[in-house]
């Protein structure tokens, strides 16, 4: 394929995308040496080491910033879009981050470029267990890609399960009640795989505030409460201080967002 086509169909690309379309005898070689000629002459920029950008006309590469989700799938083509970056793909986000957040087969250190970090965390064994590593999960297009993100249901439970990810519990709780609706059964079956109390405490809690929103009958809170700590938990580990809440035996942090029901303050 030659180049200009190629970069049409591919605004970020990885150099193994590069070689696998555009390299006669797959020559890594030669394709290193035509890539440089590309970032020379400004077609192109090398956003991270082993990931390019194509520059649009008449921008400078040095200010050009490229979609960070399209950066992110090129870093890691099996990528799975999690925590905030999944809030803000499926359009509930109450914030914009400058971070990108995925699961993938393989861990890898975090990597910033152009003012965004990059966090990949290895699929949760969870989910690996089974091979099921796309459970709760869909699509969502991006510039002409389809990316891989995890759906309403499994968000919210990656997101209690690690509210920093998704930036603290009020941003989480507050993005999530935007989601059209939740499913139910899948709900309960994300629950079931990681089998944590403070999880199921958490997920019930979200259900109870928003039941009438999502339709939630008594015998899913009941289910869910059944699951919860026998003693009062942190909804964020490492916390201090915050609410209440008995019917959970969650604690919460001291926020300001309407989702918190009336509590008892904690020491």
């Amino acid at each position: 394929m030659r180049a200009e086509s190629f970069f049409a169909s591919h605004l970020v690309f990885s150099f193994n995308e590069a070689v696998v379309t555009m390299a006669p005898h797959k020559d890594r070689r030669a394709m290193v040496d035509r890539l440089k000629h590309h970032v020379k002459n400004g077609t192109l920029k090398q956003v991270v080491r082993g990931v390019y950008a194509v520059v649009p006309s008449g921008q400078d590469p040095e200010k050009f910033r490229p979609d960070p989700f399209l950066v992110g799938l090129a870093i890691r083509p099996d990528a799975v879009f999690s925590h905030h970056s999944a809030l803000e793909l499926l359009g509930v986000s109450h914030s914009l981050w400058n971070s990108v957040t995925l699961f993938s087969a393989r861990r890898r250190a975090s990597l910033s470029a152009d003012g965004t970090t990059f966090s990949v965390f290895q699929n949760p064994k969870q989910m690996n267990a089974t091979g099921e590593v796309t459970l709760g999960t869909q699509k969502a297009e991006r510039r002409g890609k389809l990316l891989v993100v995890t759906g309403p249901e499994r968000t919210l439970v990656e997101g209690f399960r690690r509210p920093a990810l998704v930036g603290g519990f009020d941003e989480l709780v507050t993005s999530a009640a935007g989601f059209a609706v939740l499913e139910m059964k899948l709900l309960l079956e994300l629950l079931e795989r990681y089998r944590t109390s403070r999880l199921w405490a958490s997920v019930g809690w979200f259900l109870e505030r928003f039941q009438n929103e999502f339709q939630v009958k008594e015998d899913i809170l009941t289910r869910c409460e059944r699951q919860k700590p026998a003693t009062p938990q942190y909804v964020e580990r490492d916390s201090r201080g915050g609410m209440l809440l008995r019917r959970w035996n969650l604690i919460v942090p001291q926020v300001s967002s309407k989702a918190i029901e009336p509590h008892e303050p904690q020491p």
